[in-house]
């Protein structure tokens, strides 16, 4: 311990690698397996690079974070001796406003990045769990994207150039700052949703989309059934929602919309047009005798804050965060199973569009409870793979549930990239 303190601090200076036990930060909290030696911080990337180099030289096992919101996503890290926190990396490198990108460094904050786009009438379309905490490159690294996947696709979609430091302590770069540049395309879809387990990112580069001029959401709530077909009304309509989203009974009754399931659409262009289609929307949940109600921008934000509330506390200590998938087509058969699979309490949310969605629970019989949902997805054309649980329901189960056939693809690619198998050891599918 005394030797890793001793090299880190050669390299970056006393005041910033931290000992574990000296450390007060809710990252701590949210550690699972044994404890490592030290947290660092790098302010450059090339500071990145001397830790990497460090422990390439030593074997150290090293695992990247950037705020440690999403520490506790993955599997267990295994002998892990140094936490490399990027959350000093966080300055803006460049805004390019006339070409819709934005460069930043890994460890900048999604708030503060928006916060800064609005500046200029612009936003990164994610939507990530975690808003106020979660920085850039934990959003790439988990593939962290959020409802506004709808229109605007997921974390690949959005990435057009990336950087990071590899197993040998060298900055690779991939991609460019312009939206048709496709360069190294391949290499930024492989980092994103890697879980740090090929390289440290140390900056992104993202599109972006100017701000809409109008907003507004509609919630339909009733029989699973007329939802369906409400649902399938609206994917086969010319309506352009940013967000179509299915909920579970309780997540509606948390919501106080009423009973039943929920779909949940929303718009965002000229406030006309926001107006015209929200009362389409209402018009095709009264055919079907659905229940309708409208949000306009003014209170559209606080029905969106108390959605992403309900949502997080199944990611907090006790509780089953999950992420499933499944073919579009089930995913109202889907959701209305949950209550009978894990309990009343359990509530979800599904894209309908593509399927993809998340569901949290509490950790009473929970191994139980994820074998027979995850049962259900695999049936429904998916998976379901456990993001957040308390250690011991960790240790009894294969969190990631893959049953495809890429696994030997993917371990010949993290030899290729991490040979000393250094980053995250044990933090993806099949132990990688």
């Amino acid at each position: 311990m005394k030797a890793i303190a001793e090299q880190i601090e050669s390299i970056l200076g006393s005041d910033r690698a931290i000992a574990w036990e000296d450390l007060r930060d809710p990252v701590r909290d949210r550690w699972l397996g044994s404890p490592p030696v030290c947290i660092v911080y790098p302010k450059t990337a090339d500071e990145v690079g001397e830790v990497v180099k460090a422990a390439n030289r030593n074997r150290w096992k090293l695992l990247a974070c950037g705020a440690g919101s999403k520490i506790h996503w993955g599997g267990i890290p295994e002998g892990v001796q140094v936490v490399v926190s990027t959350a000093r990396l966080n300055r803006l490198i460049e805004r390019a406003v006339g070409d819709l990108t934005v460069t930043v460094e890994a460890g900048m904050r999604y708030a503060d990045l928006q916060n800064n786009l609005a500046s200029v009438g612009q936003f990164l379309a994610l939507d990530p769990v975690y808003r106020q905490l979660a920085t850039l490159g934990g959003i790439v690294a988990t593939g962290d994207t959020g409802s506004w996947r709808q229109r605007y696709g997921g974390v690949r979609d959005q990435l057009l150039g990336i950087s990071f430091v590899r197993y040998d302590g060298e900055l690779a770069k991939a991609g460019g700052r312009v939206v048709k540049n496709v360069a190294g395309y391949d290499l930024m879809k492989l980092l994103s949703g890697s879980y740090g387990t090929l390289g440290i990112i140390c900056q992104v580069t993202f599109r972006v989309y100017p701000k809409s001029l109008g907003s507004g959401s509609v919630v339909l709530t009733g029989d699973a059934e007329a939802i369906a077909t409400a649902t399938q009304t609206l994917r086969n309509s010319a309506l352009t929602p940013t967000v179509h989203d299915l909920l579970s009974p309780q997540l509606v009754s948390g919501l106080e919309m009423g009973e039943g399931m929920g779909l949940l659409v929303r718009f965002q262009s000229l406030s006309d047009s926001v107006e015209e289609q929200s009362a389409r929307v209402l018009e095709v949940g009264e055919k079907l005798g659905l229940n309708g109600s409208a949000y306009p921008e003014s209170q559209e934000a606080d029905l969106w804050r108390r959605l992403r509330e309900i949502m997080a506390q199944s990611d907090t200590e006790g509780a089953i965060a999950c992420k499933i998938g499944v073919r579009p087509t089930e995913a109202v058969a889907t959701l209305a199973k949950v209550d009978q699979i894990l309990g009343g309490s359990a509530v979800g949310q599904i894209h309908a569009s593509s399927g993809l969605g998340s569901l949290g629970f509490d950790a009473e019989n929970a191994v139980e409870k994820i074998s027979q949902m995850r049962q259900l997805c695999q049936n429904n054309g998916g998976y379901l793979t456990v993001r957040s649980a308390p250690i011991h329901i960790k240790q009894q189960l294969d969190i990631w549930g893959y049953t495809g056939n890429a696994l030997d693809i993917m371990q010949k690619i993290k030899q290729q990239f991490d040979p000393e198998n250094i980053f995250s050891p044990q933090g993806f599918v099949g132990g990688i």
